[in-house]
């Protein structure tokens, strides 16, 4: 058990890196453990991230990670402190009631948390209070968005290019260790309930993603040291095929700090090293990643308009209810619909298949973007503002470094490809279960006998096509090449 200090207390704002080891600012807040302690809080303010606050699924997730941080922090010694927004109140409270003289966090880019942060920062300074190094090592990163830039001092718009210079930068340092204690003070502020934050929904629809995954650092570890064991050898050859367990499934251990992106780097170099296994295609999509990053950073505009001017006035469809059948996973094409319901039910969607339903609603339906940016906001535990915008505007082609236009990915195709057996498909539409692998991507092919034989009666078991695909290419298409 930690011995309680008498020192003036350092605040310690966790946001997304619910994690202890490898976290930069907890560890500058620990470092003058003599005579101080270190109060650990997290403030619940979604307001103040709008039009951007946590979405449902994230929100589920959020509860299990701070719950298993609450865990981690009681295993030290510590407690996690919950307050309630506005942020600066809270903090303002907080100082006050305790004598802080410190209050240290972890830079985070979003573009209306960073304004918030700037703000905070300055009033805190102003009243004599210190705040976390500005030289801190970045917690959520690689490389800070400032560390890489083009020959002429602009900002990278193409991923190539950028994860040259990425790779010709100094390796991540080695992760900070966690620490053994944290010295609590002498009296410990109020706190909030956890449940009292109203993050599990009150219909519990829930049990699919608390039944797929596991929050919090112990569960980043443990899926961190599966993929290492099991996935990466493969990883380059498996990674498109939605029907095998070929992914790191790290994302939101990454989004929510669980893990830190150099704890990755390192745990992927070290053991492809031993293992003369070449790491470069899953340490390539760890660069997309931080790209995304960088990109709202310097582009913070992108979030919510596309990044080419032309796409300002495209006509996107307006159409509700071929946008509510994506939403439901009805369009249809049985891989574009067992990638919504797997999404529905578990929080997350492979990448291949993500690919696949976002270029259906963006070049087959002609809807905008920006809808379907919506629905994997509220649906995805994973949902990170800088990986969802670049994927939308990637797949619609409006983004930075983004698809061509003409790029259009026929739903029947990728299917027979990436999921041959109708594995993935048969897994997340029960009713296709029983149709032989040639015609579970394209059911209504199927002659009337295997479609009986199957039980399927199109349009009841399972719907018809919403739209046509050479007909919808060709729309996309003519509305495309305008722009």
């Amino acid at each position: 058990m930690s011995k309680p200090s008498g020192g003036a207390p350092t605040i310690f704002w966790f946001r997304q890196d619910l994690r202890l080891s490898d976290n930069p600012a907890l560890t500058a807040a620990l470092r003058p453990t003599a005579d101080r302690s270190v109060i650990p809080i997290f403030i619940w303010a979604p307001s103040e991230e709008k039009p951007f606050s946590p979405g449902a699924a994230s929100r589920v997730w959020l509860h299990e990670s701070l719950t298993a941080l609450a865990g981690a922090l009681q295993a030290k010694g510590s407690r996690l402190v919950i307050r309630t927004g506005p942020t600066e109140q809270a903090l303002a409270d907080l100082t006050a009631e305790t004598g802080a003289r410190a209050v240290f966090w972890n830079r985070r880019y979003e573009p209306a948390v960073v304004e918030r942060d700037a703000r905070i920062a300055e009033t805190l300074q102003r009243r004599g209070l210190v705040t976390a190094p500005a030289d801190l090592p970045p917690a959520a990163l690689l490389f800070e968005p400032e560390a890489l830039r083009t020959k002429d001092g602009r900002p990278f718009q193409v991923f190539t290019p950028f994860w040259r210079a990425a790779l010709e930068q100094p390796a991540p340092a080695e992760p900070l260790r966690a620490p053994t204690t944290i010295p609590p003070p002498l009296a410990w502020p109020a706190s909030h309930p956890l449940e009292s934050l109203g993050l599990r929904p009150s219909i519990p629809w829930d049990g699919g993603i608390r039944e797929a995954w596991t929050p919090g650092e112990v569960g980043a570890r443990a899926r961190l040291r599966y993929f290492l064991d099991h996935v990466l050898a493969e990883y380059g050859g498996e990674r498109d095929r939605p029907d095998r367990d070929g992914t790191s499934r790290l994302s939101p251990h990454l989004h929510f700090g669980e893990v830190s992106p150099r704890q990755v780097w390192r745990a992927v170099q070290s053991e492809a090293a031993r293992r003369s296994l070449d790491p470069g295609p899953f340490l390539r999509e760890l660069g997309w990643r931080e790209f995304a990053h960088h990109v709202l950073h310097h582009f913070p505009h992108t979030a919510t308009r596309p990044m080419r001017p032309a796409f300002a006035h495209f006509p996107w469809a307006k159409d509700p209810g071929s946008l509510r059948a994506w939403r439901r996973g009805q369009t249809g094409y049985p891989m574009v619909d067992a990638g919504l319901r797997e999404l529905w039910v578990t929080g997350f969607l492979h990448n291949r298949v993500r690919m696949v339903v976002a270029s259906f609603l963006t070049k087959h339906l002609l809807l905008p973007w920006q809808k379907g940016a919506h629905w994997f906001w509220d649906t995805l535990v994973d949902a990170d503002l800088a990986d969802n915008t670049m994927g939308w505007q990637w797949t619609a082609g409006s983004g930075v470094d983004a698809a061509p236009y003409f790029r259009i990915f026929n739903p029947v195709i990728q299917g027979t490809k990436f999921d041959p057996e109708g594995t993935y498909v048969k897994r997340w539409l029960p009713a296709l279960a029983r149709l032989p692998p040639r015609y579970v991507h394209a059911p209504w092919t199927a002659p009337p006998e295997i479609l009986t034989a199957a039980g399927v009666r199109l349009g009841h078991d399972y719907p018809l096509p919403i739209v046509d695909h050479t007909w919808a290419r060709a729309r996309a298409l003519a509305a495309m090449s305008k722009e």
